[in-house]
């Protein structure tokens, strides 16, 4: 396919994503998800699992192999402009009163599904016929474990977004555990590829960059006042220029240490300056991630074909996933806000919002396949994790609001006023 003959193809595939994630998620909102959810599945339903196997004539047609690369590119710009939006809506401040408890969270989100999901592949995964072949048992195991530790951050965020969760004490948990959750993942996974192919440089380069990357943001946060001065005194038309470079610099940055992109957008929109002017070029910005996230989760959808599931072996491996990510998430976020002091009501919360796996699973999933570390049944066998996990936060947040109405106590028109719990000083 000549470059003449791809760029009309991308114009027809955009609008076939945008259609079929619109009617996704309007069908979805009747039963309670969100429209991110609603893309998540709309994806799937694109690739191999839905419309190749009822018209696979239409599925390559519409998405050749030449096309997907350009889908893969064009959804990070969306993933890098809705990842700076999450970091410029979330304040900080919110983070003072919960740092304790999102350390503990954010530890028990992390080993415990990484100790359950390798336990789960040492002991089964031989038996599965979803291992890669080559691949040693003990990287295969890191890597599902990793993977089962992801918190969907952006995914999360959104949804807190979306149901007007973001002044909560339980929402400022849930994104101040899951930031770190995923940082920590991150690095992780540098270190399984790095195992995999026997250096220790993938690890070693995550963590001296993350490090530098403080650094660099610490500086933007020292030369905030005289960068907004100067863009009060700059063009308007200038600033949008600016701000795209600065944040995909950051990108680039972050993604050659090993960090992935939304790790710098995120911490690029933390500490962006605030002015009027700068203000109007993030609210430009903004339309970008809308339009062009789809994109990934179509991408994701394109590799994954439910029909390897229909094999016994894959299928039991499948539901032991599905149940080990349950319980290394939601049951041990769930226990760990409870040791950190915090009232039943936020830690059954904070639990169902960890659980959820989505965009950040599909991820690092991707890059598993590349890398020939997973392979394709286990990558279908793993989106249907991250499909079931995000699918039940919405569903177990709601569940949980009634029970609390039930009990007359705290429901969701009284949580803004969450108090922290008091937590006894060492004497």
């Amino acid at each position: 396919m000549t470059s003449a003959e791809l760029a009309p193809a991308f114009f027809l595939a955009v609008v076939v994503i945008l259609v079929v994630c619109r009617v996704v998620s309007r069908l979805l909102l009747l039963v309670g998800q969100p429209p991110v959810v609603g893309e998540m599945i709309a994806g799937v339903v694109l690739g191999p699992s839905v419309l190749g196997a009822l018209l696979p004539g239409a599925e390559s047609g519409l998405f050749p192999e030449e096309l997907r690369p350009v889908l893969y590119v064009v959804g990070q710009i969306g993933l890098v402009a809705f990842m700076f939006h999450v970091g410029w809506d979330f304040r900080v401040d919110r983070l003072r009163g919960v740092g304790r408890s999102a350390g503990l969270v954010s530890a028990a989100g992390v080993l415990v599904p990484v100790a359950l999901g390798s336990a789960l592949i040492v002991t089964l995964g031989e038996r599965t016929g979803a291992l890669a072949d080559g691949v040693p048992l003990a990287v295969s195991a890191l890597f599902v474990g990793v993977a089962l530790a992801v918190t969907a951050f952006p995914m999360l965020a959104r949804i807190i977004s979306e149901r007007g969760l973001t002044g909560t004490r339980f929402g400022s948990l849930a994104l101040g555990a899951g930031a770190v959750d995923d940082a920590v993942a991150w690095i992780l996974l540098a270190g399984v590829f790095s195992i995999a192919g026997g250096s220790a440089g993938l690890v070693s380069l995550a963590v001296a960059g993350g490090i530098g990357l403080v650094a660099v943001m610490a500086v933007v946060v020292r030369l905030r006042e005289r960068t907004t001065v100067f863009a009060d005194r700059a063009a308007p038309e200038s600033l949008l220029p600016a701000l795209v470079g600065a944040l995909f610099l950051v990108a680039w940055y972050t993604d050659e240490i090993g960090l992935y992109a939304v790790f710098g957008a995120f911490s690029l929109g933390l500490v962006f300056p605030r002015s009027e002017q700068l203000d109007g070029a993030v609210q430009t910005l903004r339309p970008v991630g809308t339009i062009f996230l789809p994109l990934f989760f179509t991408y994701s959808g394109l590799n994954t074909d439910f029909t390897l599931l229909g094999d016994g072996p894959v299928l039991l491996f499948t539901a032991g996933c599905v149940l080990v990510a349950v319980a290394g998430k939601f049951g041990a976020c769930w226990l760990a806000a409870r040791a950190a002091g915090e009232p039943q009501q936020v830690a059954l919360r904070v639990g169902a919002l960890m659980n959820a796996r989505g965009l950040m699973q599909l991820i690092a999933l991707n890059l598993g396949l590349a890398a020939g570390i997973v392979t394709q049944a286990m990558f279908s066998a793993l989106v249907v994790v991250a499909i079931v996990t995000t699918v039940m936060a919405t569903p177990l947040l709601s569940w949980i609001d009634r029970r609390e109405r039930k009990k007359g106590r705290q429901g969701p028109e009284s949580r803004q006023s969450i108090r922290p719990p008091v937590v006894a000083q060492d004497t």
